[in-house]
């Protein structure tokens, strides 16, 4: 079986922490790695949410890493074009093509350094947010802030069908390829467009009986969520204090570091 975030979400022990210090924990980590010029700051706030997320919310380091992989993979691309054609200073590396001079200067290293820390910092922020609380939960924050209703509901009802339909296409994929309809381009090319037939006419008959289940049990346009009260403990509060302090110090302390 394929396990998702939510899965992780809901068998971690951070689940029952207070949302709202996870949030700030999130927030501040993506805010200072944001605003830092340095790529020493966001690397470190990116080991301590890894740490945070593989040690404390008990999730998997193979799988951590599995996800965290993919962001990874695209701002490396990023970061080798910014290397390139970006900043300026003595030139590290360069090669010639088709009478072009390609070459990375100091300045684009400094910058695509930069640019991946941030990528990595904020991605690990949202990755420890997203494995330690389930998504129906931060609905329910997202109603204690004044959210619009509708807003919230569409979000919710979009999260809960994506793993419906997903269930459902991986079901059917699964059947067709029993049957042999990938063998071939030609073959795979009709069933995948059968699949999507078939998913865009079960999302049309899942939305009906939504619609009639839910004027059935007196919807009035609201949808009640219960936000479980959840005490910081001094422990929580101390630690997260912590955190803050050694970020803030190494923020100040390196503002003006460079890694070349």
């Amino acid at each position: 079986m394929t396990q998702i975030l939510d899965d992780y979400a809901l068998n971690s022990p951070l689940r029952e922490k207070n949302h709202w210090l996870k949030i700030a924990i999130t927030a501040f980590g993506i805010i200072i790695g944001v605003s830092s010029n340095s790529p020493i700051t966001p690397f470190i706030i990116a080991l301590c949410m890894s740490i945070a997320t593989i040690h404390f919310s008990k999730v998997p380091a193979k799988f951590y890493f599995k996800i965290l992989a993919t962001p990874a993979g695209f701002v490396m691309v990023s970061a080798a074009t910014i290397a390139f054609f970006s900043g300026a200073g003595n030139e590290v590396f360069g090669f010639d093509l088709f009478s072009h001079r390609f070459a990375v200067t100091v300045g684009g290293l400094n910058m695509a350094f930069v640019v991946l820390s941030r990528t990595i910092s904020g991605m690990s922020c949202l990755f420890f947010l997203s494995l330690s609380t389930p998504m129906i939960e931060l609905f329910s924050v997202l109603k204690a802030t004044h959210f619009p209703d509708s807003f919230i509901e569409i979000a919710m009802m979009m999260y809960r069908y994506i793993f419906v339909f997903m269930e459902v296409a991986m079901g059917i994929k699964y059947a067709q390829t029993v049957r042999l309809g990938y063998k071939d381009f030609r073959t795979s090319f009709r069933s995948m467009g059968m699949l999507c037939t078939s998913l865009f006419i079960r999302a049309w008959e899942q939305g009906e009986k939504l619609y009639i289940s839910m004027n059935s049990r007196c919807y009035d346009g609201k949808l009640i969520l219960l936000e479980e009260d959840r005490p910081i403990k001094r422990s929580e509060v101390a630690l997260t204090s912590a955190y803050f302090i050694i970020v803030l110090v190494v923020f100040y302390s390196t503002r003006n570091i460079l890694l070349i």
